[in-house]
């Protein structure tokens, strides 16, 4: 999985995301696109594209969706401090290659929505609709859900909606059925605790689960890094701790099930998580 997916774009030339905390906004009305500059190297958590992360083998997707403040076309954009591309442009990409790839299957995780209205949610629905159409499974038991099963019914899309939405939409499974404890902590050693007890406390059967391999800056860290950005000053310096700890993982019920990270393409991130299946007993085809 990937952290901050849509973040591989970030348009410095919008508005601050309604999220934002009244500082941030302060200091871009000030210093303008050298602030918003500045930003971009702390926001975006990605370098490539949904295309080129999905032919690299990533299947989880982050999502984080936000109106725009006097967007005269009422558009739905990816946001993370500043907004990215438009949602409708992602998802078709998604889709495209999940057209061409009939068995392959994706995670779509819309777990933060900023400045929305009910029409917006069901503007979004609307649109996952036109876009995927039968390619997305509805919501059922977690540990229903086999590939076989997927095949069977040729579903490629498992949406999950972190809001009451969800339970009126047959095709959108409830955020609860995809937890992501969130360490939020730039120390290496204490995320690795973080995980670890987190996979500890995770219920053996009803969800899905995240391990999200991710270092979360502090004001003083981007203070002090503040020109060379996130993932010089955080994520390769921690990468041998978080990839040692990726390696020893075990997969399955009582262990890991999906797990994300900044900047996926360094190091061996993709292809370790990928050989951790590998370590299941070929018994276990209920494992997605």
């Amino acid at each position: 999985g990937s952290h901050d997916s849509f973040s591989f774009y970030i348009d410095e030339a919008s508005p601050v995301g309604p999220e934002q905390p009244e500082t941030v906004q302060n200091f871009v009305s000030v210093f303008g696109t050298v602030a918003k500059k500045l930003m971009r190297k702390w926001l975006a958590t990605q370098t490539m594209n949904f295309t080129s992360q999905l032919g690299a083998g990533i299947r989880y997707f982050d999502l984080r969706i936000s109106t725009k403040p006097r967007d005269p076309d009422n558009e739905l954009y990816f946001a993370h401090g500043l907004f990215s591309a438009k949602v409708k442009e992602g998802l078709e990409e998604i889709n495209a290659f999940l057209t061409d790839h009939p068995k392959e299957v994706v995670f779509l995780d819309f777990n933060h929505f900023y400045g929305m209205q009910k029409y917006h949610h069901e503007k979004l629905v609307q649109m996952l609709k036109d876009t995927y159409g039968n390619k997305m499974c509805p919501a059922i038991f977690a540990h229903e859900v086999s590939l076989q099963y997927l095949w069977e019914k040729e579903h490629q899309v498992l949406v999950f909606y972190h809001s009451p939405v969800a339970l009126e939409v047959p095709f959108l499974w409830p955020g609860q059925m995809m937890p992501a404890p969130w360490a939020n902590t730039t120390d290496p050693e204490k995320l690795i605790q973080f995980l670890q007890a987190s996979i500890t406390e995770r219920r053996k059967k009803g969800s899905f689960f995240i391990s999200q391999v991710v270092l979360t800056p502090k004001a003083s860290t981007v203070v002090k890094g503040v020109a060379s950005g996130l993932r010089e000053t955080i994520t390769e310096r921690a990468l041998p701790a978080m990839m040692q700890w990726v390696r020893t993982q075990k997969p399955g019920e009582s262990g890991v099930n999906i797990i994300n990270a900044d900047f996926v393409e360094l190091g061996d991130f993709i292809s370790t998580v990928i050989k951790l299946n590998y370590a299941l007993d070929e018994g276990e085809d209920d494992t997605t």
